[in-house]
């Protein structure tokens, strides 16, 4: 637990008081474990499936129901993965996850009988990489000369559905602006590039916001496999359902979450998790509208427009604005 002596932002933080948790969005077990395949499933490790499951939820409340094919380019499977015909049988006689796997998986292509040629033999994106790089099949706006955060929720980021969500929960819920602002930005960074998220979301937005903002966007994604009752943050259950097993993150997230927690931050990255898990409502629309007003109060807008300020940062937005430019 937190050194609750060193942190001074405790006082302002209304503790999550929520009855019940909300409905978030269904996912088809079956289907989901058959998009990554026994073979991969094999061999990838827990932060992998975490990932996996995570961005498979965010994409199917966005819109974006994927086919088979499809989610192989989403999900974090590891590069070289076996496919399920290279495991040994005697693999599947010992693993019950891995066997319904398998077992899906072959329902999953006999459905799928109708796939394209041409897209079946279309290289997979690797798993890192960010929403805007899948495929060049969306048609973008060009970006203002000048262009601000909300130009970049409208062009880039939309429809953004679950960090709209997720900031809206602190809103809700009476916490101070800054963790609203968190929730907001916690994972736009997602558009550019998905591996190790929470440093590079806390490092696109750090010259603009409070370093409250960054500083929990950073650790977020470390502290989400580690639960804190007094934060009301409960161990994501869907993972254990999903997958049937307890996670044991790697070495590095531990290492970050044990030093995360014991700094005066710690509970902008806490609940920044905590209102996360309040953000996968299917049924539930939210617009950037309420949260204009804290943007103009907490991100530094620079007078020259995201990307072109000169900052060390500004790049990573100039990649965002413009992900077909070829140099």
């Amino acid at each position: 637990m937190a050194n609750k002596g060193r942190l001074g932002q405790v006082a302002r933080v209304t503790r999550v008081q929520s009855p019940s948790r909300e409905v978030i969005v269904e996912v088809d077990r079956r289907k989901f474990l058959a998009s990554l395949g026994a073979g991969a499933l094999s061999v990838m490790t827990p932060e992998d499936r975490a990932e996996a499951l995570e961005h498979h939820m965010v994409d199917l409340l966005d819109g974006e129901d994927f086919d088979h094919h499809h989610d192989h380019d989403h999900h974090h499977i590891p590069d070289g993965a076996p496919s399920t015909a290279d495991l040994d049988p005697a693999v599947l006689d010992t693993n019950e996850l891995l066997a319904e796997t398998a077992e899906a998986e072959a329902e999953l292509h006999a459905e799928d009988h109708h796939q394209d040629e041409e897209e079946q033999e279309n290289p997979q994106a690797r798993r890192g990489t960010g929403n805007l790089f899948r495929s060049n099949e969306r048609v973008l706006e060009p970006m203002p000369k000048k262009p601000t955060l909300e130009d970049f929720f409208r062009l880039r980021f939309a429809p953004a559905n679950h960090v709209l969500q997720s900031a809206m929960h602190a809103l809700e819920d009476g916490q101070p602006e800054e963790n609203v602002l968190a929730g907001l930005l916690h994972d736009v960074v997602q558009n550019l590039i998905k591996v190790d998220h929470g440093w590079w979301g806390g490092q696109l937005v750090e010259p603009y916001v409070p370093e409250y903002v960054s500083w929990g966007i950073r650790y977020h994604a470390a502290l989400r496999f580690y639960p804190d009752e007094e934060y009301g943050y409960e161990y994501p259950e869907l993972y254990n359902r999903i997958f049937g097993e307890d996670y044991v993150p790697p070495a590095y997230i531990k290492q970050q979450a044990e030093f995360a927690t014991k700094h005066p931050l710690y509970v902008s990255a806490r609940m920044i998790c905590v209102n996360d898990t309040y953000a996968f409502q299917p049924e539930k629309e939210v617009t950037l509208d309420p949260f204009i007003d804290i943007i103009g109060r907490h991100f530094k807008q620079p007078k020259e427009g995201l990307g072109y300020d000169n900052s060390p940062v500004a790049h990573m937005w100039r990649t965002i604005a413009m992900p077909d430019n070829p140099l």
